[in-house]
């Protein structure tokens, strides 16, 4: 829900409140289309979230100075991974993002964007958060912006013809 909103309301500011009301919120887009993020599973067990959507359903993005936009043309957005920690290192968030490339295209988006981290370490702390340069590199993604060093912003075309950049 982070990204979802802006400024530093109560959705923002960590508290048991915050967290209940980030749930409820939550729970309540689960209900809308399109929903705000996949699942996936090994069996009925959850092992992680990818969460994805049209770039303005998350307001916090527009304000970053990392991932404010790129160009006017529409993009949906990855913002986080959530791979709880007996799931990881076991391809967890490549399956996740490989389903979120599917279910965007089945959806007709154009154009996907995502926000990885690039560093030397593997398991710097944010990658896990946002995934890795290398993993989008793996999936087709191209970077089309960087704003900080280890901050690039990248984009894979969905329709074909259209250019990335």
């Amino acid at each position: 829900m982070f990204y979802r909103v802006s400024g530093k309301g109560g959705l923002t500011r960590p508290s048991d409140q915050q967290r209940s009301s980030a749930k409820e919120a939550l729970r309540s887009l689960a209900d809308q289309d399109p929903p705000p993020g996949l699942l996936g599973y090994r069996g009925k067990t959850p092992v992680g979230w990818i969460s994805l959507g049209p770039r303005e359903d998350f307001a916090k993005l527009a304000r970053s100075r990392v991932m404010k936009p790129v160009d006017e043309r529409p993009v949906w957005s990855i913002v986080c991974f959530v791979v709880p920690s007996e799931h990881r290192k076991q391809g967890v968030a490549r399956e996740l993002l490989a389903g979120a490339v599917e279910y965007a295209r089945q959806r007709g988006v154009e154009l996907l964007e995502a926000y990885p981290v690039d560093k030397d370490d593997p398991s710097a702390a944010q990658a896990s958060w946002f995934g890795s340069k290398r993993m989008f590199d793996e999936a087709g993604f191209e970077e089309v912006a960087r704003r900080r060093s280890d901050r690039p912003v990248v984009r894979l075309q969905l329709v074909e013809g259209n250019q990335v950049g």
